[in-house]
């Protein structure tokens, strides 16, 4: 008896004693891996070897189609997930199921990937024997709430007035989305930890807020949908844990093309890292793009027409 009270003690000692995991994770819509610019696709994976990343959800790996317009804009040829993987030294899996949740993605990874959800939208990741789930989404960017609260034309959207309007307009348009995420969320299980990377195409309730008004950055307070819906899985928005004043740190990944004046367009923080963990610590986060005040990392020439978003956690 006393040997196995003994034993019994070592194994729990041994458990708690488990070192923490860290990661830095990151999102990034990389245009046609640079493809629609007629950028190589080295000056994308430069970006991701600047953040040294360990997961990656990659949204646009195929180039967008020529028109595209709100309302028709297929993706056209082959993902460059292959390729960006082969020059990191990266596993990699293509989404390449078609649904509301996605538009041409993919995940890449330093440790081997495992099986898919089944609406395609994130995938298991063992990371030093520890399960990790990572999700990658790209949301429908029409309508688009923050120009039709501008009055900025965008496909045949009509405008709106007030935040009430936006968020119902938002739940709309990216309700059927959030389903198929949280469907796969439920058919995943649990695991160590959970990522949701994405393109969401709609601001953060918690950036078009009193502050982000008062700095000029946002013309009204509207509680956006979509984040808050993630948030209330228990994800945490890993930029937003390091920098919850938004008007103070805006974070701007849409868009490095235009400037922040340009009356046909409204810059904002629409690409997010998510992060879900019993003890998940965000010891960093940052935006990265070709300048700063923008971006924290920067990286030149740059690639894509999105800034990336990337964190550092452990858990």
């Amino acid at each position: 008896m006393r040997q196995m009270l003994l034993a019994t003690a070592i194994l729990a000692a041994l458990a708690g004693s488990a070192q923490a995991t860290d990661l830095t994770i990151m999102s990034f819509n990389v245009w046609g891996g640079g493809g629609n610019a007629k950028k190589p696709v080295d000056e994308t994976v430069a970006v991701i070897k600047a953040v040294n990343a360990d997961i990656i959800g990659i949204q646009e790996t195929r180039l967008e189609s020529d028109p595209c317009t709100a309302d028709s804009c297929p993706p056209v040829g082959g993902s460059v997930a292959p390729k960006m993987a082969a020059a990191l030294g990266y596993y990699y899996y293509d989404q390449t199921k078609q649904n509301d949740a996605l538009w041409s993605n993919a995940i890449l990874s330093r440790y081997p990937i495992g099986k898919a959800t089944p609406n395609d939208t994130g995938v298991e990741i063992i990371v030093d024997g520890r399960k990790v789930h990572a999700f990658n989404i790209h949301l429908d960017d029409s309508p688009y709430q923050p120009y039709q609260l501008l009055g900025i034309e965008y496909g045949n959207a009509p405008f709106l007035k007030t935040a009430e309007e936006a968020v119902k307009a938002a739940a709309a348009t990216r309700g059927p989305a959030l389903k198929l995420l949280f469907d796969d969320m439920a058919a995943a299980g649990e695991a160590d930890a959970a990522f949701v990377f994405g393109d969401f195409n709609e601001p953060s309730h918690r950036d078009w807020t009193e502050s982000a008004v008062k700095a000029g950055n946002q013309p009204m307070v509207v509680p956006f949908p979509t984040v808050k819906a993630i948030e209330d899985k228990g994800f945490v928005d890993t930029f937003r844990a390091v920098y919850p004043d938004a008007g103070l740190k805006p974070g701007m990944t849409w868009t490095p093309t235009t400037e922040a004046t340009a009356k046909d367009d409204h810059h904002d923080r629409i690409d997010f890292a998510l992060a879900r963990a019993k003890d998940l610590q965000v010891l960093s986060a940052g935006i990265v793009g070709e300048k700063a005040p923008e971006a924290d990392i920067v990286v030149t020439p740059w690639p894509s027409d999105h800034r990336a978003t990337m964190a550092k956690v452990k858990f």
